[in-house]
């Protein structure tokens, strides 16, 4: 069965065609109830960071001691496009940025082993060096303030950290919560150089006493009354005053409290960030959803917690400060409905000019036969509901119709030649069956290159490109097998002699007149080219 002759094997055996594609449509509605809700697409953007900490390092030192050392070793791993360092006091940090469509994971480990082999040229005072893998997909969708008259700034911070950021991590979808504003606890330790002169001991030696021993750690396994038990050597002071009362040694077989030669108080670490609502500090906390996951299902699961937490402690109010999801509603919504609206007008034209309901109908249905299942292979692909993909939907609802508009005029013009419509569906479909092909496979050669571009940009217009291109192709199958077979069972034989539309004669005019002086429309054409292109300067641009 070639493809000129595909459409009469569907009129032959219309129940295989109904029948596939009643099963693309109920995949397409599946998928579609299922598909992620989002701004924009998401990128695929491969990069790596590199922290590494040196307390008290100044800047200048760390430049030369750590960083150009990591640059360095960094520049040897294959795939890197751009390498970015920022230091600061204490801390050195390195962005990686990968070359689009490095494998990332690799990437990332041959990142790890570079610093690997240089940690033994780096200062023995750094803390060990991390290197983590960054999702750019992962972006704030909401900021929350936490507002409470009976707890103090402090336990509100905990309150946020403990209980709210572990209730929210749990919704499907969101990577992580960022708090802002608020404070950390902080047992401070403040020496007396005095009492510390008075009893022979440094600075040095009480930092490297408490470090060994204020920790949590494994202490390996034990037998105990026949049975192994794991152990653990638990040494943080729970308050400041169990702290307080941590012996240090002195030398000489002495040992002293720690609140001998320093002043110990529970509090909390010095503020380094605000925030602020109605000149009141406020704390503040920010949803970031996970790369892939629905802006708008993980929005509304985390307020539904929200709210759960409110009826669990009266004591907290949280007030929403920012979001980004009301904007993708609005952009989903007003995509829906240019989908209608697009679906509707083409309707309307279709009947204007054919003037029969039947053939009107055979060609709109059209419409969703190629755009619902459209989403089960953008599913397929991995898209989601964004502004990029569902504007691609949008602005081809006019050209799905195109081949259905074709077959079914070419089946009306062979009726009104005095044959049935069972047999005109068959003459007409195999007489145009490679011209609504080339003129769909047009479409393609034009959609296809830009679904595949490279670098950052191909990354926003890839679900564009390929969604027209799946969407036309559909529109294909649906006018080579279900318009002729619909037509063959559908149309009737038209009662009146067929007379062309009063406008048409206008029409005919204008375009004898423009064969006749074929110049003049050249030169015409070649102005308004001209000119068009010459306003393309005065147009604002953008990203896309």
């Amino acid at each position: 069965m070639s493809f000129r002759n595909i459409s009469a094997w569907a009129i032959r055996n219309p129940v295989a065609p109904i029948v596939l594609f009643i099963a693309l449509m109920l995949a397409g509605m599946l998928s579609f109830s299922r598909m992620s809700v989002n701004d924009s697409p998401d990128i695929d953007f491969p990069a790596a960071q590199i922290n590494i900490a040196q307390p008290g390092a100044a800047p200048s030192e760390l430049e030369t001691q750590v960083t150009q050392k990591v640059e360095a070793a960094v520049r040897s791993v294959s795939g890197i496009d751009e390498i970015n360092s920022s230091v600061r006091e204490g801390s050195s940090s390195t962005f990686v940025q990968f070359a689009i469509g490095t494998p990332i994971d690799r990437a990332v480990n041959d990142i790890r082993d570079a610093i690997t082999n240089i940690r033994s040229d780096l200062p023995d005072g750094i803390l060990e060096p991390q290197v983590s893998r960054v999702d750019i997909g992962g972006s704030e969708i909401a900021i929350f303030s936490a507002e409470s008259r009976d707890m103090t700034l402090e336990e509100l911070s905990w309150y946020v950290d403990n209980s709210v950021a572990k209730r929210l991590v749990s919704v499907s979808g969101m990577a992580s919560i960022q708090r802002s504003g608020g404070v950390k606890r902080e047992i401070r330790v403040v020496l007396d150089p005095a009492r510390m002169q008075a009893q022979g001991v440094t600075a040095p030696q009480i930092n490297t006493q408490l470090r060994a021993t204020n920790l949590n750690a494994a202490g390996g396994r034990a037998e105990i009354a026949g049975s192994e038990q794991s152990l653990r050597v638990l040494g943080n002071a729970a308050t400041a005053f169990a702290l307080g009362e941590k012996l240090i040694s002195v030398g000489g077989g002495r040992s002293i409290k720690l609140s001998d030669v320093a002043t110990v108080r529970d509090g909390y670490a010095e503020q380094r960030n605000i925030s602020k609502m109605g000149g009141k500090q406020v704390l503040s906390f920010a949803m970031a959803k996970s790369k892939g996951a629905s802006d708008v299902r993980v929005y509304d699961e985390g307020v539904a917690q929200l709210r759960k937490l409110e009826k669990e402690n009266a004591k907290v109010k949280f007030r929403q400060l920012f979001t980004t999801v009301d904007y993708t509603r609005s952009q989903y919504h007003s995509a829906i409905n240019a989908m209608w609206e697009g679906a509707v007008l083409a309707v309307l034209v279709v009947f204007l000019f054919l003037r029969d309901w039947r053939a009107t109908l055979i060609s709109a249905i059209a419409i969703p036969l190629s755009a619902i299942p459209a989403f089960w292979f953008m599913d397929l692909m991995g898209f989601t509901l964004n502004g990029v993909s569902l504007i691609a939907l949008s602005l081809v609802a006019g050209v799905l119709v195109d081949d259905a508009i074709v077959e079914i005029e070419n089946i009306v013009r062979h009726m009104r030649m005095g044959k049935t419509a069972y047999q005109a569906s068959i003459d007409a479909a195999d007489e145009i069956g490679l011209a609504v092909l080339a003129t769909t496979m047009a479409i393609v050669a034009v959609f296809l290159p830009v679904g595949l571009m490279p670098g950052l940009t191909g990354q926003f217009f890839k679900q564009f490109g390929l969604t027209v291109v799946v969407a036309v192709l559909i529109s294909l199958a649906v006018a080579r097998l279900i318009t002729p077979m619909m037509a063959a069972y559908i149309l009737k034989p038209p009662k009146n002699e067929h007379r062309e539309p009063s406008w048409m004669a206008t029409y005919l005019r204008w375009a004898a007149w423009c064969l006749k002086h074929r110049l003049l429309t050249m030169l015409a054409a070649t102005a308004f080219f001209i000119g068009s292109v010459m306003l393309i300067p005065l147009l604002p641009t953008g990203f896309l």
